[in-house]
């Protein structure tokens, strides 16, 4: 059994990037759990309806365990480095995850952007020695906004066939009500399906979820 975990930087990114995926874990026995790693601030109208909608998409999935870092959402980038690094440390150490999914290194959100850069630094082998593979997703409306240069382009090497399991992952999907628009937007039902159709063709299948992989140890 793996233990997986997704270090979602705003809740709906584990749904955008990995849904299909984590589900296809959950059926096939494995453990997954869930980092979120912002917050809505206390005084946002939408502070409620978010922790409601965060409950129900975890029992959707049927998540192991859910963590909250509480970062501030929009402001990552004021937290320092060490006190970011030392937040996922805990987590870390405490899933002990085998498998974990991060946020593409040179999404256009900053949040994503350092905690990315944070979470990483959580991953040498002699410290978190649990770790067997990591893999950085594609999350639609941060990953395709990176600039156009070879560094920050996302270039997928590993595909998962999620085509049992999308029509679930929009069901998820549609929880998070105020991140979806009509199409051409970006988080659009029909560009999920979209991509989900492009990463299919590209490796054989009807859909699939794509990821760069990092590390793999065996």
């Amino acid at each position: 059994m793996n233990k997986v975990l997704v270090v979602a930087v705003h809740p709906d990114d584990e749904t955008l990037g990995c849904g299909g995926t984590l589900l296809r874990h959950k059926a096939e026995g494995d453990e997954i759990n869930w980092l979120i790693c912002t917050e809505l601030n206390v005084k946002h109208p939408m502070k409620n309806l978010r922790e409601e909608e965060i409950s129900k998409v975890s029992k959707m999935y049927g998540f192991d365990s859910v963590h909250q870092l509480g970062l501030e959402t929009m402001r990552v980038d004021e937290y320092s480095m060490s006190e970011l690094v030392e937040k996922f440390s805990i987590i870390f150490n405490k899933v002990k995850p085998t498998i974990v999914y991060f946020p593409f290194k040179s999404d256009i959100h900053s949040d994503h952007r350092k905690v990315f850069e944070a979470a990483y630094s959580c991953t040498k082998s002699f410290r978190y020695p649990f770790l067997k593979k990591i893999l950085m997703m594609e999350t639609l409306s941060e990953t395709e906004f990176a600039p156009s240069l070879k560094e920050d382009a996302l270039v997928p090497n590993v595909f998962i066939d999620v085509e049992s399991y999308l029509a679930q992952k929009i069901e998820i999907m549609r929880v998070f009500e105020s991140e979806i628009g009509a199409f051409p937007f970006p988080r659009s039902i029909k560009n999920i399906e979209a991509l989900a159709t492009l990463r299919g063709a590209t490796s054989g299948c009807e859909h699939a979820e794509s990821f760069m992989l990092l590390k793999e140890i065996r």
